[in-house]
């Protein structure tokens, strides 16, 4: 990496390492973490996931509280499955190719996969060394998220992030490579191990002007996708989708992140699914890539923690206890075995 990068990474804090990003204002959780009287305040933010869903919950769990129609066609498969069982699995519940392969409990968009044809699958398959999912590859032309709020004690939530994510791409020039467009895509250029890796068969072939070439399927910011602010969407019909949601599945605090025909047929209930919902451990994504200085990126972070809190505090004094320190503890220590074994089979996976 060069000096210029080096500044660029220095200056701007979008680019830090989480840890440090969030290093000024860990003492607020702290606090939290004090008034409640348990490391783990959040785990009662949402009773009907996993830790709250701050993390380590699959997508079953978030699945089985939706109609069919709100999320994408899913099977679950185990990894070493025979290869006969895996494939009679498709025909059984009708996938053709494409679709998309990926942890059913992941992270960042690791190991998601968009598969076109058997081989590739079986190949994924094989190496596959977690629970996974094999899910319709939704068409909708609009990814967007949602992060929504709503106290327990009422019936109507807050939006406070509408976004739309484009995923990370290069178009062609007719005269460069792959690998110089990757070098000057200012998300790209600071992720070359990994583009290197992932893109090893095309790096050296000249993308013809205009051709459009995906360096990843998955939408979030962890794989470089662009965000772009639609807070100026947010109007009582969003409100009204998402409170019934709510109302129906207990998610009191998070973010959904969903494919969409429009965003006005979102707003009238109809042509969208639903990706999955974070609970607590969800990031208001929409402070980045949206010209927030640090200290307002903090000053949004903090709101929400604030409300995390407090809708922890509720669900508590009503039933819902704080997991106890061993339980989390054990917890997040599976969690964190679990996705160091997706990091390091990201690079392994290459298709």
């Amino acid at each position: 990496m060069n000096v210029k990068s080096i500044w660029e990474k220095l200056v701007n804090w979008e680019l830090w390492p989480f840890k440090l990003r969030y290093l000024a204002i860990t003492p607020v959780w702290i606090w939290y973490c004090l008034r409640s009287g348990s490391v783990w305040f959040f785990s009662s933010s949402n009773p009907t996931i996993t830790f709250g869903g701050f993390e380590g919950e699959g997508k079953k769990e978030m699945y089985e509280q939706l109609p069919k129609d709100l999320y994408p066609k899913t099977i679950y498969i185990q990894p070493g499955e025979p290869k006969e069982i895996l494939l009679k699995k498709l025909t059984d519940h009708g996938f053709t190719y494409p679709f998309c392969v990926k942890p059913d409990v992941g992270m960042k968009g690791l190991l998601f996969r968009k598969v076109d044809q058997e081989k590739a699958l079986l190949y994924y398959h094989q190496n596959m060394q977690v629970e996974y999912i094999i899910q319709d590859l939704v068409l909708y032309p609009l990814e967007i998220s949602v992060f929504y709020y709503r106290y327990p004690n009422q019936k109507k939530g807050v939006i406070t992030g509408f976004i739309q994510k484009e995923l990370m791409e290069v178009i062609g020039d007719g005269k460069s490579k792959i690998i110089e467009l990757i070098q000057a895509h200012p998300k790209a250029k600071y992720r070359l191990e990994e583009m290197r890796i992932k893109h090893a068969d095309n790096l050296e072939m000249v993308l013809p002007k205009g051709e459009r070439f995906f360096l990843t399927y998955a939408a979030n910011l962890n794989r470089g996708a662009r965000f772009v602010n639609l807070k100026h969407e947010i109007d009582e019909d969003l409100h009204l989708i998402f409170d019934e949601l709510s109302l129906n599945t207990n998610f009191y605090y998070g973010r959904y992140d969903i494919k969409c025909k429009s965003i006005e047929d979102l707003k009238q209930g109809k042509n969208f699914v639903i990706l999955e919902f974070n609970g607590s451990g969800a990031e208001p994504n929409h402070v980045y890539n949206m010209g927030y200085s640090l200290f307002q990126a903090y000053k949004e972070i903090l709101m929400h923690w604030k409300v995390l809190f407090r809708i922890s505090r509720y669900n508590h004094r009503n039933g819902t206890p704080y997991w106890s320190f061993l339980k989390g503890w054990k917890f997040l220590q599976q969690s964190k075995k679990h996705f160091e074994i997706l990091e390091e089979w990201d690079t392994k996976i290459l298709i």
